[in-house]
Order: structure tokens, then sequence, then C-alpha cells
């Protein structure tokens, strides 16, 4: 039957002046050369085409054939005719949402992306920034597909146009699932990284829940990958074979609907079904476990993101979409002219929705580092508030002006420390605080004082009054001049004896150490 409906549509080209001569529009080709280069005249779309070449035949459009198959004036069937319809300002509508979200997109990227903190090898920054890469991704594929869109509505005979539209359509699904699953594994991995910050022991990395958490990824993109080679890398050409009922039944819509299509949407499912099972892993482990069911389900409510259950319902309703549209040809987006509301308001809607709650949600909460800076600044306030330590405020500190000051700054503040000059005299001068001593040099006014000397004012009457004998030492207050035997009155320095009015005129000998004994 399909072969009988195909030859009803080759019609018999409209006589000429001869048998050797057809009309079309007005213009006479050879009937000869037209049959010898297999082309054939559709009267339903008003086309003469070869399977390899299609030009338009009627109003203003008036080609001319030469006898070697050469057209001149011809006019491809594949332009843009048509003015642009309901598919077309739809498609337009939501590109402009599509490319916006980009913009803040990379906003949210550099403000959760950016660190603070040293990274840590067990909670790697890159996790928290897929999110948004994928973000970035969905939102492209979705500005393409639907900017394609205009011209599948414009063209005479579809061509490209459908297939590119298609194509980013069908890619945008597991670009949707990574984001959400990224969303979602990720605040489970942020829910660990605020334990472990305040009690490094309490999770190990060994457990039964650690071992899920490194397999659970795997399992996920295992599925999102296969959905990816299930639905992309096929054969796209028969999609738009639809410029007749019949090529879209026997071509376009089996290609649509094939066994490929339906089995990517099946695997799409299994994917969302490892999200939800991530979610429920991270409540049980670390969010409380109330018992009873009406307590779960409040414990569920209170606990539960609410950027994560809305992002979750609206991926179903896109895969859900997904698996209506490879058994049922009239939702399918592949066709030409499907009503708008089918792939618009549940494929592109659920997907700019997701988008949107996670670009509001960026927005409201704050960076992770910064959180944990805070915890981190909490957690030591109350150790000292038990401890019994108060902190002087931060602008108690005198050096003040140095806080303000720019890296370099604080840079040639060090390096004056370690060199010479006024510079450093002068930031010695700014340290000490009561201002430099002024060290005099005491030689000058006083000689310095000997330990072993007597000082007194009768040690100097004493040296004049000796100062003619000349076996008398010069110095009677030196340490050896002032040592003399009981027995004979000898000093130990010249062996000379000391008259009778020498020792009666000597003061007391004045003991200071065992060497004077």
């Amino acid at each position: 039957m399909p072969l009988l409906d195909l030859r009803e549509l080759v019609q018999r080209f409209p006589t000429g002046d001869n048998e050797t001569d057809t009309e079309l529009n007005g213009v006479h080709f050879n009937l000869t050369a037209l049959k010898l280069f297999n082309y054939t005249y559709y009267e339903g779309n008003r086309t003469l085409s070869n399977n390899s070449k299609c030009y338009l035949i009627f109003d203003n459009f008036k080609p001319h054939m030469l006898n070697n198959g050469t057209f001149i004036n011809g006019t491809t069937c594949y332009i843009p005719y048509y003015h642009i319809h309901g598919r077309g300002i739809a498609s337009v509508v939501f590109a402009v949402f599509f490319c916006i979200s980009i913009m803040f997109t990379l906003v949210n990227l550099r403000k959760h992306g950016r660190l603070y903190l040293r990274e840590d090898k067990r909670f790697r920054v890159i996790g928290r920034r897929w999110q948004w890469y994928w973000m970035c991704f969905v939102a492209a594929c979705g500005m393409i597909s639907t900017l394609t869109g205009v011209d599948v509505d414009r063209y005479y005979l579809q061509q490209i146009p459908i297939i590119l539209q298609s194509f980013f359509f069908v890619l945008m699904v597991p670009g949707a699932l990574a984001m959400v699953w990224e969303a979602t594994r990720h605040w489970g991995s942020w829910q660990e990284r605020q334990i472990v910050d305040h009690d490094p022991f309490l999770l190990p990395q060994d457990d039964k829940r650690a071992k899920t958490e490194f397999f659970l990824p795997l399992v996920f993109y295992f599925f999102a990958w296969l959905n990816f080679f299930m639905v992309i890398p096929r054969s796209w050409t028969p999609l738009q074979k639809q410029n007749t009922p019949e090529q879209k039944n026997d071509i376009a819509r089996p290609a649509a609907t094939g066994p490929r299509e339906k089995a990517g949407a099946i695997v799409a499912a299994v994917a969302w079904l490892v999200i939800c099972f991530s979610l429920y892993h991270s409540m049980k482990h670390y969010k409380p476990r109330p018992t009873g069911f009406w307590n779960k389900i409040n414990s569920f409510c209170h606990y539960c993101p609410t950027k994560l259950f809305a992002a979750i319902i609206l991926l179903a309703i896109r895969i859900g979409y997904g698996i209506a549209s490879a058994w049922l040809w009239d939702l399918s987006i592949f066709q030409d002219d499907v009503t708008v509301g089918w792939p618009f308001g549940l494929g592109y809607g659920p997907i700019l929705l997701i988008i949107v709650v996670f670009e509001i949600a960026g927005f409201m909460e704050e960076n992770e580092d910064q959180i944990i800076i805070g915890m981190r600044r909490e957690h030591g306030r109350m150790t000292d508030a038990e401890l019994g330590i108060t902190k002087k405020p931060h602008w108690w500190s005198k050096n003040w002006a140095e806080r303000y000051q720019s890296d370099d700054q604080r840079l040639r503040n060090m390096t004056t420390q370690f060199g010479g000059g006024r510079p450093t005299t002068r930031n010695i001068q700014q340290n000490i605080e009561m201002g430099n001593m002024n060290i005099r040099n005491r030689s000058r006014d006083r000689p310095a004082e000997d330990p072993f000397r007597d000082q007194s004012p009768n040690a100097t009457s004493r040296q004049s009054s000796v100062a003619g004998n000349r076996l008398t030492v010069s110095r009677m207050d030196s340490d050896v001049a002032s040592t003399m035997t009981g027995n004979s009155g000898a000093t130990g320095l010249t062996g000379g004896t000391l008259t009778t009015e020498h020792m009666q005129n000597a003061q007391p000998q004045r003991i200071r150490s065992m060497l004077d004994i």
C-alpha cells in the first residue's frame, strides 16, 4: 500500500505543444530532458524535484532548464517562504529566556564557585561548580533549539532546521538530568561538610554510607550516557521527509517513534530514580530520622530543600513527556505541524523552570566557604565563652593603620626592619612606646669604677701622706700595697718596712674581699 500511495503522488507532466514538450507555470520544458535527469513534478506542493535538487515552480518562480540539466533562474524549495506562526513565536520567547538565564548562571557560578578557604581533598571545589556548568550547557542547547524552530515555520519544505531543533531538544534531556543530579548530590556533600567541619571524626570515609556515595555517581552517569547514546547517534535525515502525509507516516513517524527513542526515554526515567534515591540517602544520613509515618512526612517537608523538590518534580514532567512522545507521534516535536502547547509546555517549559528555580536559590544562598567561616567564628565565640575568655574588639589594636595597607606596603615595611639608615631608625623609634633612651658615654664624666679599689675620701689623704717616702707604695689603696704581714709589717710589693710614724698615720684597713686578709 505505501508503494501505491507513492505512485499516486507522482503526477504526469502537463501536455505541451507536442509529445516532447510540457508547460509548467507558463514555462516550456523539454520533456525528454526532464525524464533523462529523473525530474518529477509534484502537483501538491508545486515543486520540480529529482531527490537531489528541488525547485519551486509557481507564482513568480519560473525556472528554465537547459538540455544539459542546468537550471536558470531557479529557486530552491528549502527557503524561508512563509510568515512566522505560533511555533516560531514561542521559539523566540523561549530563546530569549534561555539566553538571559546564561548570564545569571555565570553570575551564580562566580559567586558560589569562588574560594575563600583552602580546598580540601574531601570536598573539591569543582563539585559545587558542576551544577552551573550543566545549566550553561542546557541553556545553550535550548537557545539553539528554539532559534532554529523559527525556520521550521518559515521553510517551504522541511530540511535542516527541524533536524537541528529536534537534535538539541533531545540533547537537553541528559544535560537536565546531570544538572539536577549535581545539585542533589552536592547538597548531600554540603551537609556532610558542615558536620565534618564541626567534628572531623564523626563521619568515617570507609563505611557503607561513603561507599554508597562513591558508587551513586557512577550508576547515574551510566544511565545518563546510555540515554545519550540511545537517542543522539542515529540518522536524523528521515525527520525532514514531511512534505506529504505519506512521507510523514512512512518515513518520519517510524524514525521518531522507533525502538531507540523508546529505550532512551525509559533509561532517562531510571536516571531520574537514581536522583530520587540520592536525595533519600542524603536525608537519611545527614538529617534527623524520626519514627512514624506522619513524622517522616513532616521531617521531609521541613528538611528537604524546596529547590530540589521542585526541580525533581519538573524533571519528572519532562521525562514523562519524553516517554509519551516516544509512543505518540502527535505529541512529538519531530512533527512539523505539532500542537505548540505539547513540546513547549511539557518539553521546554519544565527545563526552563528548573533553571529559574536554581537561579533564584543561587542568589538567595550564600557562598559555602563564607558560611563555614561564620560557623567557625561562632564556634570560637562559644568556646571562648565557656573558657571565660573575652577578646578585645577589632578596633582595639594600636596598629590599625597597618590593617588597611596594601600588600606592597606591608612588604616594604617588612624590608625596612632589616635594613639600615633612617628608615630603620624611624621604625625603631615608632616601635618604642616611651621613645629612645639617651645613652651617654659615662667615661667622659668620671672614670670607670673598680670593684677592688677603695673609693672613700680618706684614701686620697692617705696617698698624699706617704708620697715622700721612696720605699712607700705610690698607691696605698692598691690590692698589693694594702696587704701587710702582722709580724714584720713588710709590704708584699717592695719588702720595705713601714715606720712607726707611717703606721700611726695610716687609716684602719678596710677588708673588702678575701684577698685583703
